[in-house]
């Protein structure tokens, strides 16, 4: 593909991403920041966990993405007697015409995008019947293994302040979300505009943004971004200075972790620094780009040790100081 060409694909895809934006600011009010992180998630095809009080739009924000992107969508709600059978589909025996046969019913992860909401509510054994999907897109039903269809995007909730009748995400299913994304408090403008919006009429509709089909064609061009070597290397070194064990790790991560992030964290810094490059217009990713989304990136992949807790370090906190420590000196 010519410069020319990439240059009018990456100028259309921005033009898309823009209106994804706009779209979903109007349904969704408020946390600007937080909006474009779902769009840069979506663009690299990748799984999102969206943490917050209860009341702050979560499921909001997920209805208003299915709408402007056109995709299939289907909601759980997680609860503790939720089966994997609830999730994943079963099959019932049908008799016609005198003869008997299984037939497959599939569950709600058959789908383009998938709402867990309060996924920590659900059992292990059902939250496990995720694990699967979100990693491979595809789904072993009655020894039938299944391919789900592009995309498949999986959006979970949780809320941060009720523990009781919970149970937390195990670190191997925290790591199969992209990003994490904290919704704090809004502000008083925005109150005041979710209450001009919900109490004074139906408010705005989302509109479409981009087909299915545009979608998949810009997260292929998200991949194409190049990344030079010394973007690699960073984001290498970033993972490796959250890692406890290593020596040259801050002092404040080798007191504060027990685990740092994976390589699956390296992978995320790259895959959305490219797409971050690509909204900005920019033919290759940077190594400002990857510090820009280290911290939705990584901060749900670090394990805080007794120590890093009781002293109150913020995963954020820490992600800066990994950042600091693999910034050539």
């Amino acid at each position: 593909m010519s410069q020319a060409e990439t240059t009018r694909r990456i100028g259309a895809a921005r033009e898309k991403v823009a209106l994804l934006v706009e779209q979903l600011g109007r349904s969704f009010l408020g946390h600007r920041e937080i909006v474009e992180f779902l769009a840069l998630a979506v663009l690299c095809d990748g799984h999102v966990l969206l943490e917050g009080a209860p009341g702050l739009g979560k499921t909001t924000l997920v209805r208003a993405l299915a709408s402007a992107l056109e995709l299939d969508f289907q909601r759980i709600q997680c609860t503790p007697d939720l089966m994997p059978g609830d999730v994943l589909g079963t099959r019932i025996l049908e008799e016609q015409d005198g003869t008997k046969r299984f037939v497959r019913v599939p569950g709600p992860v058959f789908t383009h995008l998938l709402l867990a909401d309060e996924i920590n509510r659900a059992t292990p054994r059902t939250q496990s019947a995720l694990l699967e999907a979100m990693a491979e897109r595809q789904v072993t039903l009655y020894g039938e293994r299944i391919e789900l269809e592009r995309p498949f995007l999986v959006i979970a909730t949780q809320n941060p302040i009720e523990m009781e009748g919970t149970y937390p995400l195990p670190e191997a299913q925290l790591d199969r979300f992209l990003v994490e994304l904290q919704l704090g408090a809004p502000s008083e403008e925005d109150i005041l505009r979710v209450l001009v919006s919900t109490t004074g009429g139906d408010g705005d509709r989302t509109g479409r943004a981009m087909t299915r089909v545009e979608l998949l064609d810009i997260q292929d061009l998200v991949r194409a971004v190049p990344a030079p070597e010394s973007v690699l290397r960073f984001a290498a070194r970033t993972v490796l200075a959250t890692h406890p064990q290593r020596e040259d790790s801050p002092a404040a991560v080798r007191q504060g972790l027990r685990y740092g992030a994976s390589p699956r964290g390296a992978q995320a810094l790259v895959l959305l620094a490219k797409a971050r490059a690509l909204v900005g217009g920019r033919l290759h990713a940077s190594v400002d780009d990857v510090a820009a989304v280290a911290a939705p990136a990584l901060r749900h992949r670090l394990v805080r040790s007794y120590e890093g807790e009781a002293q109150g370090l913020l995963p954020d906190t820490l992600v800066e100081m990994a950042l600091a420590a693999a910034r050539p000196h």
